[in-house]
């Protein structure tokens, strides 16, 4: 099985297109995970370059902007999954309703996804209804076919823990999981500084033993392939301090070294 790594267009929005998939490619991604509506450059446009550079690509929307009732969410959010899957995505991470919905609204919700012509992934996100171990566990057993992008680093966060009493949800949610966004977070933070230093070893550890069980179970499962995008983030995810080199630097950085310490651990069997 070969894992694809898909390089995160957040955070790299001010450079051009041409000049942001000349460097992914020679980065040696497969693709890029990009949303849409995060700038004003033509869609069609970027499908068009991304076919040039023969790189793959998914997508990762959250309804923009975020209407005032359930009501107006919902159709907004049709709308909008449904222009995302004419780009014709390998599939797209949806960051669904918000942590206070009702379990009759979220089922709404997914109920949507249900009809969009590209696989809809739920993305576990703070502030959204994926936003905690506890509250995501019981849709997934109400739904086993329904499909997570596994960020781990949000429940870690979330529940100032590393999971170590909810183990029985964190097996569910790998079961679950179709993509991954490796970022590394810590009980305190979504984001640790920099995960190959010392200091975030047993951080970086409690990651890797989600991300082990989930490339073990792919592999079980006969999949030809699974996709990870290393996703830490620019400011305010990223502190900077004293860092040396600038915010978009340090990103792409930080994101190429767990790109080529997962590939080595996955990739090089």
């Amino acid at each position: 099985m070969i894992v694809k790594f898909f390089c995160p267009r957040w955070g790299s929005e001010q450079i051009p297109w041409p000049v942001f998939l000349e460097n992914v490619k020679a980065a040696g991604y497969a693709g890029v995970e990009w949303f849409p509506y995060g700038e004003p450059t033509d869609p069609a446009t970027v499908v068009n370059l991304l076919k040039q550079y023969d790189l793959e690509f998914s997508i990762v929307m959250a309804v923009i902007p975020m209407p005032d009732n359930f009501k107006e969410y919902l159709t907004a959010f049709k709308e909008q999954l449904t222009a995302l899957s004419q780009l014709q995505p390998l599939f797209i991470s949806a960051q669904t309703g918000r942590e206070y919905y009702t379990e009759e609204q979220i089922i709404q919700c997914l109920e949507v996804c249900d009809q969009i012509s590209v696989p809809v992934y739920q993305e576990t996100h703070r502030n959204k209804w994926t936003f905690a171990a506890h509250a995501v566990g019981p849709l997934l057993r109400k739904f086993p076919s329904l499909p997570l992008t596994l960020d781990v680093s949000h429940w870690f966060c979330v529940s100032e823990s590393y999971l170590e009493d909810q183990q029985d949800t964190v097996a569910e949610a790998i079961r679950h999981a179709r993509h991954v966004h490796a970022r590394v977070g810590h009980t305190e933070g979504p984001q640790v500084w920099d995960p190959a230093l010392p200091e975030y070893e047993a951080a970086l550890a409690a990651h890797l033993a989600i991300w082990d069980e989930w490339i073990k179970q792919r592999k079980k499962n006969g999949d030809q392939y699974c996709t990870i995008t290393p996703e830490f983030g620019p400011p305010p995810y990223m502190v900077m301090g004293d860092r040396k080199g600038s915010p978009q630097q340090e990103q792409w950085r930080i994101n190429l070294w767990m790109k080529i310490f997962l590939d080595n651990r996955y990739n090089q069997d």
